[in-house]
């Protein structure tokens, strides 16, 4: 678990005080909102005043914009703890806020203000935020941590990728799999880190007699085959030799994950939702190989969904409502609340899955998906949003 920061001056507003207060609240917000705000735009309700294409824009909105900043939230406060240094808190804090909701506004009205205009202000986020974390673990001389420093780089330099091919080509398919991959690869790196470690700990508490495997030359093994298949993937989405390693990162990842004596953890579903999560990861592995061997039995975009929706959903909500209750004293146990918002997430993920499969108009299937999975994040902002802003002498 993260440390507890250290206490801000009195001056400092507590939503400023660490990371993940304004960006977890403002993240889920704005993953909820895109939703909400894309699916009227599909029915052709509407259209923003976007230089990107309807996919684009709804892909970027979520992948580059409301993700990074849940990834930040996480990022900015575990750097605290990695190198025992003050949180980034204050003035630095809100630039980052700053340049990140400067990003969104830019792509979704990019059409007013040119496509190279909407670039250079929506990298700005990305190239900040990796610039303060790198800072922080060179400082502290805690250089296992570049990892995650370089995988948050190599997403803002896969968002410029984003913007350069749909400016040159129109769709933006090569830098949307780098985006995934760098994503589902901070999930195996991170995601490998703390869900062993948080089952051990509950499990010890319990005396139970199995405990999960540390980390060894499997887990070495798996993310390396992981990793090779994702390049794969957003090299080559079409090939053979691509399914086959995707595949056998999906079976791997699943073996994997069964060394960590997750069924062991269903009585407390804050723990036991981290290990659900994980488990759409080597599902997405098998269904996005089993698309490319048989597109016309596996929908290629629904298989897509299970991480974009799945993994991606379930574990952001997972991590942000263990972190936010950790942080803010609150006991590391879920409620109706927690239970309800990972229902709906997971809920929304199988729908929009199933929804190409469905007989009648698929998008009926996308609504219900899309308002399920919106509403799991806009439960998490109202339903932490005063332990995450306001210091407790006001939450009362």
């Amino acid at each position: 678990m993260i440390a507890n920061p250290s206490k801000p001056p009195l001056a400092m507003p507590y939503w400023l005080t660490c990371g993940f207060r304004p960006f977890f609240f403002l993240g889920a917000l704005v993953m909820a909102a895109s939703i909400l705000a894309w699916l009227p735009m599909l029915a052709g309700a509407y259209q923003l005043p976007t230089s990107f294409t309807l996919r684009d824009w709804h892909v970027h909105t979520m992948l580059f914009g409301g993700l990074p900043a849940i990834i930040a939230g996480f990022a900015l406060t575990a750097a605290s703890n990695w190198t025992g240094r003050p949180p980034v808190a204050g003035g630095e804090l809100a630039l980052l806020l700053v340049l990140w909701l400067a990003g969104i506004l830019a792509v979704s009205v990019s059409a007013w203000i040119g496509a190279p205009a909407a670039a250079v202000i929506d990298l700005a986020f990305p190239a900040a935020l990796a610039g303060m974390l790198a800072r922080e673990v060179i400082a502290a001389g805690n250089y296992r941590n570049l990892r995650v420093v370089a995988l948050v780089a190599l997403l803002g330099l896969a968002n410029g990728g984003f913007h350069l091919e749909a400016a040159h080509a129109g769709l933006a398919d090569y830098s949307v799999r780098a985006g995934i991959g760098l994503v589902l690869a901070l999930v195996m790196l991170v995601g490998g880190r703390i869900i062993p470690a948080f089952t051990r700990n509950w499990l010890a508490a319990r005396k139970a007699a199995a405990l999960p495997a540390p980390f060894g030359r499997y887990d070495a093994a798996t993310v390396a085959v992981s990793a090779a298949a994702l390049l794969a993937w957003t090299a080559w989405p079409w090939a053979d030799a691509s399914a086959a390693l995707l595949i056998l990162a999906g079976i791997m990842n699943l073996v994997r994950m069964a060394r960590w004596q997750g069924l062991q953890t269903r009585s407390e579903p804050l723990l036991w939702v981290l290990h659900l999560a994980y488990a759409t990861l080597p599902l997405g592995f098998a269904m996005v190989g089993a698309s490319i061997l048989a597109p016309g039995s596996v929908d290629p975009t629904g298989a897509i969904h299970v991480w974009a929706a799945g993994t991606f959903g379930a574990m952001t909500l997972a991590v942000m409502t263990r972190a936010s209750r950790g942080h803010s004293g609150q006991p590391l146990a879920a409620g109706r609340l927690e239970v309800a918002i990972y229902g709906l997430v997971l809920l929304g993920a199988l729908a929009r899955v199933a929804a190409p499969y469905l007989p009648g108009e698929i998008g009926r299937g996308l609504e219900f998906a899309g308002l399920a999975w919106a509403l799991a994040f806009l439960g998490f902002a109202l339903g932490y949003g005063r332990m995450l802003l306001l210091p407790p002498a006001r939450r009362a």
